[in-house]
């Protein structure tokens, strides 16, 4: 009875999850991922990837090479996947190809591990900024100043206006930058196209769908029976979503990157091949992986030498396009 049972359920098993199953399990796989791993954790990394496959349906109906590359990337970066919030797969719908692949997205926590692990900073991390705190820009030096609410009870039910990141490194250095959620929310705009700042409409093969703006999806004016309108991470998770941007552009351009943040950069929201290089796709639902965003910021004065700051990465990458159809989250 056992053996018919689990024969029955592996005949109505998805396909998408049969061919995740049977790349992961063959002996090529399995050797490749013992080597990369090692073979103390090598089930404990399968079994939390094939967890998230078999709980995320969106991901199950990814190339599963590309799930399993975006996850030896990760582990190559000593980070842990899904709910711990240091990077994730995302499905996304390559038009190009046919199908859909996972991407490789390093979370907000997962930059900020990076960079601790560096030992080079005292302090680095970003945060809300509420209303009545940020007090403009000095008009001599140009730097953001703010004054923070002190008592956390009232500062907490205060509305967001904008987003701060900020490092300061042993050696002295200190940089920070600010962005207004207007600013932040015209980002997303752009770079998303699964996300929509105003109201839009969605057209598939199943219909076109009315698409709130985001201000009312905050305050909870929208049809329950669209999620999946609104499945992007933009829309699921603001605020983390804002703090990752910030770090990634304050560390991208301003600081002085290890080996692994740089690898990170360079591989975030890009799918993963199988020797772990990072590939950008060139379709309609993916923006260029060179787009900058400009930003106004000024750092406060250097105490730092210029080899301090000679490895200081210029470029940006941009928010994944993902498709409406794809939930975000494992």
């Amino acid at each position: 009875m056992a053996v018919q049972d689990r024969v029955a359920k592996a005949q109505n098993m998805p396909t998408g999850i049969k061919a995740f199953n049977n790349l992961i399990g063959s002996d090529l796989m399995r050797t490749k991922i013992n080597q990369m791993v090692g073979a103390t954790d090598s089930q404990e990394f399968i079994t939390s990837i094939t967890s998230a496959v078999n709980t995320n349906p969106a991901l199950a109906e990814c190339d599963p090479q590309t799930i399993i590359s975006a996850a030896l990337l990760g582990q190559s970066l000593h980070l842990k996947p899904g709910p711990f919030g240091y990077f994730y797969m995302v499905p996304f719908n390559n038009k190009k190809k046919k199908c859909k692949e996972a991407q490789f997205q390093i979370g907000y926590k997962g930059y900020l591990q990076l960079a601790i692990r560096t030992g080079e900073y005292i302090d680095i991390d970003a945060i809300e900024i509420k209303k009545g705190e940020y007090k403009g820009r000095n008009k001599f030096t140009g730097r953001p100043e703010f004054e923070f609410v002190e008592d956390d009870d009232i500062r907490e039910n205060l509305p967001v206006v904008g987003y701060m990141a900020y490092f300061e490194m042993k050696n002295g250095y200190i940089k920070r930058l600010y962005w207004s959620k207007e600013k932040m929310l015209k980002h997303a705009d752009t770079y998303s196209q699964a996300f929509s700042k105003n109201e839009t409409t969605v057209t598939n093969q199943y219909g076109t769908y009315k698409k709130v703006s985001f201000a009312d999806y905050e305050a909870g004016n929208y049809d329950g029976e669209n999620n999946w309108l609104y499945s992007s991470f933009w829309y699921k998770n603001f605020d983390e979503m804002a703090k990752k941007t910030m770090l990634r552009q304050l560390l991208s351009k301003h600081a002085l990157l290890s080996t692994e943040i740089q690898r990170a950069v360079e591989a975030d929201q890009a799918v993963i091949t199988p020797d772990l290089k990072p590939n950008y796709v060139d379709n309609e639902n993916i923006v260029d992986g060179a787009a900058v965003e400009k930003e106004q910021t000024e750092s406060i004065p250097e105490t730092t030498s210029a080899s301090t700051v000679e490895n200081i990465v210029n470029q940006v990458q941009s928010e994944p396009l993902l498709d409406d159809f794809d939930p975000m989250m494992m």
